[in-house]
């Protein structure tokens, strides 16, 4: 079986919100707060949008008291957060496909951000589809064997039976990819048998990538990269960069 994505591409991609922990929590908060109010529910059981950003969080290690402070805080009479999802989509160097995912309470703050990063360090930002055609939404689960102490025909079957859709080994994980609709359950299924992630959330997986050949594209590229990731509306960054 062929994996969906490049796990050391996503590896790379967030390499920078890893390194700043504090800032990578901030950011699934403002996740789990839209996920509690849209939901109705601070109860993952009951609110299958929480469910997923809750095993997004733990897999990024997050506090069990922290994602718990999170949906109490939602939950509270007198929370005022009030985050817009926004998506922008343009190009990177060499045209590179590149898709932001945002939760922002002033459009009006963060779409010239986001625009200025494209214009200086890219080829612009594009129109509302311009690119995400090219990708799909997928439940991507990395699953951590750095110890090699997994059987990768056991973590296949496992993750098969459960409803993945396919499995990849890639050096010192093992990736699994499923149906958006379908991840949860697979979540919750591999959790139970005591496997532990790297990450664990919905990905834009692209189609096809792109390589860069040339110093300046990719010296643009990763400062197109480090300025949308450190920008605090933005939540994901999804890209077709092939990197070595």
């Amino acid at each position: 079986m062929s994996g969906h994505s490049k796990w050391h591409n996503i590896q790379k991609t967030k390499g920078a919100a890893d390194a700043k922990r504090s800032a990578a929590f901030t950011k699934i908060a403002k996740e789990i707060i839209v996920a509690v109010k849209q939901g109705g529910s601070g109860d993952p059981a009951y609110n299958s949008s929480l469910a997923t950003v809750v095993a997004k969080a733990k897999a990024n290690n997050m506090p069990n008291d922290n994602i718990k402070r999170t949906i109490e805080k939602a939950l509270g009479a007198g929370n005022t957060d009030n985050y817009e999802a926004v998506t922008y989509e343009g190009y990177g160097p060499s045209g590179v496909a590149v898709i932001v995912e945002a939760l922002t309470d002033n459009r009006q703050r963060t779409a010239p951000e986001i625009r200025h990063y494209f214009d200086k360090y890219g080829k612009g930002m594009g129109a509302q589809g311009c690119v995400s055609w090219s990708f799909d939404r997928k439940g991507v689960i990395v699953i951590n064997n750095e110890d090699e102490e997994l059987d990768e025909d056991t973590v296949m079957m496992d993750a098969l039976d459960a409803g993945a859709e396919d499995f990849a080994p890639d050096g010192a994980v093992f990736e699994v990819t499923t149906d958006p609709d379908s991840f949860n359950a697979v979540v919750a299924a591999l959790q139970e048998k005591g496997y532990a992630f790297v990450s664990a959330e919905i990905e834009m997986v692209p189609q096809n990538y792109v390589t860069m050949t040339g110093e300046d594209d990719v010296k643009n590229m990763n400062k197109l990269l480090e300025m949308l990731e450190e920008n605090e509306d933005v939540q994901n960054v999804w890209h077709n960069w092939q990197q070595d």
